[in-house]
């Protein structure tokens, strides 16, 4: 049996939230398994990666119940050279095989600790679990996630690729042949399943161009609403499978969230939801938009400017977040609006069979967990599915920041007294950019990184209430956003055009 054509839980026959150590040990005893990897996310928002070779029995057990030190001051512009020793121990229930190195490997995501042996406050994987069991403590709902992941494929443009070109900016859910790259995402979305991420889908994007000899065509892969933590570890190594993948295939991958003026930009929306007990606690029982959920969005509303601070992390983040590209400027919300910040995506509320129409009926005897039976999933409510989408965040953004920003600021309008009459001022049902006077009414995103830094200086006690948000790292992410020095990078561009150019190449890699 090829390993690396499987998943580490069907191999092992159990959801991978109950491996334990003994599983670990002798699945690779079993396989011949001598490589393992730790990886850990850094203050950079990449993959950091540990190699180890394995001799013995006794060495494995050591590495995976020791794990090994590391220097944070690398790793964390807020540690000191003078003291920065941490530790890094594998979670086991991240573990999956590498699908690109040759000799077969096993990989896990670790959890940083202190000198003292306890979590590290300010790690971004800690930051999210506190938020996590804060969310799920204050408010008896769990706060589950999923991301939209655009981005950029790029090539030389062969005789091949100038073949049946696509149409400019018209890509959107583009087949092949007109389509070029449709063939790696599948590739790039099965590698992804294999390390244990939950995807919806994936498709073509709006954008794709020709400029300098290079085709580039937007892509897009959405994944399943789970767990924040493993929404945030599935997004990581989503974007760290994808580059490795096109960097076999010669390609270029850019998560960027602007590389070309005129051109869409990527982002990384996120759609939420709270649920209970496995109830959507988004709808009522009429099926509308329940008052907790509108009580979550006035929360997203009134801490939009600071989101950005973790959303959109360089001065490029804010060329995507203009009129007219599909991308937000302004702090609202509607139904199906895709002008909005947050936008409640068209549910499965009609109650209309829908399968039925297009379908030959089902039989009535049909067995109990079958699962459709007359167009519905008998043992599944389709309103679970409904999500809220915060639509101003890209691949800048620290995604375990970003993940944990957004359930604090739900919570927060949970808590909020006036958070009804927040979603009602803040709903619109209108194209934002085609209704000027409506746009100057509302509360604008922040327009650069010195914006979001002022906004998040203002609203940071939010964040650090409970010890979620370290004040260290809120610093660091305050300062790095004011280094940038960008507040007038709108008027300096209309002064020197050739500055965008300047600053895509400088954050191209994000």
């Amino acid at each position: 049996m090829d390993i690396r054509r499987h998943t580490i839980s069907r191999i092992l026959g159990k959801p991978a939230e109950d491996f334990t150590l003994e599983d670990m040990m002798s699945f690779m005893t079993d396989n011949g398994i001598d490589m393992l990897n730790f990886m850990y996310p850094a203050e950079d928002g990449r993959l950091k990666t540990l190699n180890f070779v394995i001799d013995s029995e006794e060495y494995l057990h050591s590495v995976l119940t020791n794990g090994e030190r590391v220097d944070g001051s690398s790793l964390f512009s807020f540690i000191e050279a003078g003291n920065s020793d941490l530790y890094v121990v594998p979670e086991l229930r991240t573990a999956f095989i590498d699908p690109f190195e040759e000799l077969p490997t096993i990989c896990f995501l670790c959890a940083f600790f202190d000198k003292d042996g306890k979590r590290l406050e300010y790690s971004p994987e800690y930051t999210l679990y506190k938020a996590k069991t804060l969310f799920r403590e204050k408010t008896g709902m769990d706060f589950e996630v999923m991301g939209e992941l655009e981005y950029y494929v790029s090539a030389p443009e062969d005789e091949d690729l100038q073949m049946y070109p696509a149409t400019d900016q018209k890509g959107y859910h583009e087949s092949a042949p007109f389509a070029k790259f449709n063939s790696f995402r599948a590739e790039c979305m099965h590698a992804v399943m294999l390390a244990g991420g939950k995807i919806k889908y994936g498709h073509s994007e709006v954008g794709n161009f020709r400029s300098g000899g290079r085709i580039w065509e937007q892509n897009e892969i959405e994944f399943l609403p789970s767990d924040m933590e493993k929404a945030a570890e599935g997004l990581m190594l989503a974007k760290w499978i994808i580059r490795n993948l096109a960097y076999r295939y010669g390609l270029d991958v850019c998560f960027a969230p602007k590389i070309a003026a005129g051109k869409a930009g990527s982002g990384l929306h996120i759609h939420m939801r709270l649920m209970k007990d496995g109830r959507n606690m988004m709808l009522n029982d009429k099926g509308e938009i329940s008052d907790v959920a509108r009580k979550a969005i006035a929360g997203l509303m009134d801490m939009a400017p600071s989101i950005t601070a973790f959303g959109n992390a360089n001065p490029t983040s804010y060329l995507r977040l203009v009129p007219h590209q599909e991308a937000p400027t302004n702090i609202c919300w509607g139904d199906r609006n895709r002008s909005v910040l947050v936008r409640i995506p068209l549910g499965w509320t009609s109650g209309r069979d829908m399968f039925s129409e297009v379908n030959p009926p089902l039989a009535d005897d049909m067995p109990e967990g079958t699962f459709l039976h007359r167009g519905h999933e008998r043992n599944s409510d389709p309103s679970v599915k409904q999500t809220m989408e915060i639509r101003s965040a890209d691949c800048s953004a620290d995604i375990y920041q970003l993940i944990s920003a957004l359930s604090i600021a739900c919570r927060h309008g949970l808590e909020m007294d006036n958070a009804l009459e927040v979603a009602k001022r803040t709903y619109v049902d209108t194209d934002i950019h085609k209704d000027t006077r409506l746009a100057d009414a509302l509360a604008h995103l922040p327009a650069s990184c010195a914006e979001s830094a002022d906004t998040l200086e203002q609203q940071r006690s939010i964040y650090e209430a409970d010890g979620i948000f370290h004040p260290a790292m809120i610093d660091s992410i305050i300062s790095r956003l004011r280094s940038y020095s960008d507040a007038d990078l709108r008027q300096r561009m209309k002064e020197n055009p050739e500055l965008e150019g300047e600053l895509v190449r400088r954050f191209y890699w994000v």
